[in-house]
């Protein structure tokens, strides 16, 4: 039922624009808690890069003296991936088209990510 949930509000999210093409919630260790994402995807390969670049952004925030990690933001040529902690024990990842409006996005993420932190 709690899985449900889950999958439901990345279902919402991914319908409050256009722009977002797919999300995950991926544990902190790269398990894959739910997702909506387009079939063909591989979720257990999706799981570990997240794990593996949220280890690697929270050490350079770190060493760089950044801070605590906020958000991951990855522009490539044909979009974004955008990774923001979801309490202390998961990541929403989140794929948004190349045109798509941050701004809006990062606010709909931010209160996502606070939902589905209260259901983890």
């Amino acid at each position: 039922m709690r899985t449900d949930r889950l999958q439901q509000t990345l279902l919402d999210l991914n319908g409050t624009s256009a722009d977002i093409e797919a999300s995950a919630l991926i544990s902190t260790d790269g398990l894959m808690m739910a997702s909506a994402l387009p079939q063909g995807m591989d979720e257990d390969r999706i799981g570990a890069m997240t794990a593996a670049l949220l280890s690697l952004g929270e050490r350079a925030a770190m060493e760089l003296a950044r801070g605590k990690l906020q958000r991951i933001l990855i522009h490539g040529e044909r979009g974004y991936v955008i990774m923001s902690a979801s309490g202390t024990e998961a990541v929403l990842t989140l794929l948004a088209k190349q045109d798509a409006k941050l701004g809006l996005i990062f606010l709909d993420m931010k209160r996502t990510a606070e939902s589905l932190a209260k259901l983890i």
